[in-house]
């Protein structure tokens, strides 16, 4: 990666100077030179446009990732995307089976909801795990022998025969599912240039916002004719599938720029790397695993991150709340039985491809445009200015949703104002894993899985009591407490906006020992 601006330079003078860049590093709290000419590149590696800088600058290594196929990095990437959807479909599934398993079980659906919350909760902790192992014992073993794990805890929840056991297969499911989706940046940064990120980012975060909604639409087509764990079972499947495409295809991402070519460790057959043998045998160039522990602590000591944290956790939560208490809502409101439910749940599905669609290329021009009136120069922040687009849509959605849900309006309107908050989470979730990837790009595991982790815990709280304060207070008041609340975070993203690059400054980088 590449600064525009030299802590040792005045501000200001950026337009002023042509300095001759090189390609070595610079301090990731400050901008980029993204865009540069001929008399001003210097050394500098170009993407085929001649002018676009690569950052981070490639080796001439074949086997660095970021010299790899367009091909075999797309494949990897769906792969990783895939099961990053795996994680939040399978909660989202006990979102419609809570209601036969509550019949099956004597139980309130409520209390059904517990085994819900628990797995929520397990999918922002083992996000945390993951970077933390990934660092030490390399991307794709951890990616390998969580997906097992998964799949076994996947086929326990389809066979469990009591809620004890269910909602014990759930949290584990919880905790080693979420693998791809708290650690999916860290194949990203691996294997793409910046310029490439946001894009990439979209891809994966649009299989992740879409999983759960697709796990109560299929769920509940196939409770129209099937008992409820063939749904589960289903979702075994899927799991399973993520783990054979895992262990037929993807390869190990990690790759330290800063060794030498000749003395790059081996990367071995691919039984070796899936299973981690391969990088056992070079662990001694890796973080040890109380260094790993460690980059997560000091990760989230970054004011921004942490500001950007306790926004998304204000504004993500309702996503969960509403996702897994709907069909409470919605079936005695409109009558509508398992097929209707999954009628319904097309409508966020189209929303977050209408955001994927949209964000796709919104990010990227706003990236664009502020390069191009700035000489070149790019600064994190910039990313955040999409959120000003998405805001207005989520307020507009969750008080929308209120005002339908009370007075019964007609379900296509309440369908409509659930897509507005949908589509707005979506270009919001690209923007925020796109500026913290930017702000420190060496610690990419540790920035999703924290960013991850807050959206979760909000979900895990607000699943507790959802349908409650609902029924004490009205959807008019409940949701419109969480607009209020989704406008006083945007407030907190202004801080990030107006301030980020002085917080950063002032906190340093981030230097890790192993990138």
């Amino acid at each position: 990666m590449a600064t525009v601006n030299d802590p040792s330079r005045p501000e200001g003078n950026e337009s002023d100077e042509k300095p001759q860049l090189s390609s070595r590093e610079y301090q990731d709290s400050e901008g980029y030179i993204a865009d540069a000419n001929a008399d001003s590149r210097g050394d500098l590696k170009t993407a085929k446009d001649g002018h676009t800088v690569l950052i981070p600058q490639p080796s001439d290594d074949p086997n660095d990732p970021l010299n790899w196929s367009t091909t075999k990095k797309h494949v990897i990437l769906f792969i990783i995307s895939f099961a990053a959807l795996l994680p939040d479909y399978g909660s989202a599934v006990g979102a419609v089976t809570l209601i036969p398993q509550a019949m099956i079980w004597n139980m309130t659906p409520d209390t059904v909801n517990h085994s819900q919350v628990g797995n929520v909760f397990m999918l922002g902790v083992g996000g945390i795990v993951t970077v933390i192992f990934s660092a030490w014992a390399g991307r794709l073993p951890v990616l390998f022998y969580f997906l097992i794990i998964a799949t076994l805890t996947a086929a326990w929840c389809a066979a469990a025969t009591s809620f004890e056991s269910f909602m014990a297969a759930r949290i584990l499911n919880g905790f080693f599912s979420t693998v791809a989706q708290g650690g999916g940046l860290m194949f990203i940064f691996d294997m793409f240039f910046f310029h490439e990120r946001a894009r990439k980012i979209n891809i994966w975060a649009a299989f992740f916002i879409l999983s759960p909604y697709f796990g109560p639409l299929i769920a509940a087509f196939i409770l129209t004719t099937e008992p409820w764990p063939i749904a589960f079972w289903v979702y075994f499947v899927m799991t399973a599938l993520a783990l054979f495409a895992t262990a037929l295809f993807v390869e190990e991402t990690y790759y330290d720029r800063r060794i030498p070519v000749a003395d790059q460790p081996a990367r071995g057959s691919r039984i070796a790397q899936v299973t981690g043998i391969a990088q056992f045998r070079s662990r001694h160039l890796r973080a040890t695993i109380g260094e790993a522990f460690m980059r997560s602590v000091r990760t989230i000591t970054r004011p921004t991150l942490l500001l950007c944290c306790f926004y998304y956790m204000l504004t993500f939560a309702w996503v969960v709340g509403i996702n897994t208490t709907l069909s409470i809502f919605v079936t005695p409101l409109y009558g509508f039985g398992p097929k209707q439910i999954g009628f319904f749940y097309f409508t966020p599905v189209v929303a977050a491809i209408l955001g994927e669609i949209i964000g796709h290329w919104l990010h990227d021009m706003i990236a664009k445009w502020y390069i191009k009136k700035h000489n070149g120069h790019f600064e994190p922040e910039v990313r955040l200015t999409a959120i000003f687009f998405s805001t207005p849509f989520m307020i507009a959605g969750l008080v929308g949703l209120g005002f339908a849900l009370q007075d019964a309006y007609h379900f296509m309107v309440t369908a409509v104002f659930w897509g507005l908050y949908v589509f707005g989470i979506m270009v919001t979730t690209v923007a925020l894993n796109a500026y913290n990837l930017d702000c420190y790009p060496t610690a990419s595991g540790e920035v999703a899985a924290w960013l991850n982790m807050s959206r979760t815990l909000g979900g895990f709280i607000i699943s507790y009591f959802q349908v409650t304060w609902a029924e004490a207070q009205g959807t008019k008041i409940s949701f419109g407490v969480q607009a209020a609340i989704c406008a006083f975070a945007f407030l907190i993203l202004l801080i990030v906006l107006v301030f980020g690059k002085k917080l950063r400054a002032k906190s340093g980088p981030l230097n890790f020992s192993t990138v």
